[in-house]
């Protein structure tokens, strides 16, 4: 008897592909900012992604504490979930931006640093890079890997034209991550001092800059696929 584990786990990712923001345009295309506004999850996932670090910035720089400074972010995430309890929205994204914060002000609280509500995001975007970076290595570009499954192209590696945009994007994305490392480390080795900079670099340098990597990436890869999907060269 076959194992049907490995089609259950295909079919999982590919359904978690359709749901994130790659799969919010067409192939083919042209991106508007009203479709990277969306993307993003609209008016309602730009805040739930920005109010929390925009609340340790403003609480900190106010009151300088630790506690104040963390908890209120996680007062927030929680309000963020009733509101769609509320409203009866799916919860997933604001459940998951709660994990999030929570580990984050964990991780601060017990270590006694303000800069540690930063060093779990350090490390995704570490993790991130790496992965990425991997993938680029590997000759099987992420960024090519994620477009494949979504349009159903397990051909594009040897497609030159297709190949040659997804290594571009996948490094793209590659260079937001490490960007974003180049400026936010040295911050967080600062210490204590450097902690409303390093705050606000994450601001600047998380949805505005992810929604410009997003929308670069559909750019390249809008030239290589077409309404009507073309066969490989």
């Amino acid at each position: 008897m076959s194992n049907p584990e490995p089609s259950g786990l295909s079919d999982a990712f590919r359904s978690g592909l359709e749901r994130s923001p790659f799969a919010s345009i067409e192939p083919g295309a042209t991106p508007t900012g009203r479709d990277v506004w969306a993307a993003l999850g609209g008016k309602r996932g730009v805040i739930e992604s920005l109010l929390p670090g925009l609340v340790f910035l403003v609480v900190y720089t106010l009151t300088q504490s630790l506690w104040w400074s963390v908890l209120t972010p996680l007062a927030a995430s929680v309000g963020f979930i009733l509101a769609r309890l509320i409203q009866k929205s799916p919860i997933q994204p604001a459940l998951i931006g709660l994990v999030g914060v929570a580990l984050s002000a964990f991780v601060a609280i017990v270590s006694g640093r303000p800069e540690n509500n930063f060093v779990l995001g350090l490390w995704v975007n570490a993790i991130s890079l790496g992965v990425i970076l991997g993938s680029f290595l590997f000759r099987r570009p992420i960024i090519g890997v994620i477009a494949g499954i979504l349009v159903g192209d397990d051909q594009w590696h040897q497609h030159r034209a297709r190949f040659a945009m997804a290594s571009v994007a996948t490094l793209l994305w590659a260079g937001m991550f490490g960007l974003r490392l180049l400026v936010q480390v040295p911050l967080y080795w600062a210490g204590e001092p450097a902690v409303q900079a390093l705050a606000t670099a994450k601001l600047v340098m998380g949805v505005p800059l992810y929604g410009l990597t997003l929308w670069l990436t559909w750019l390249l890869l809008r030239s290589v696929y077409r309404p009507q999907t073309d066969t490989p060269e």
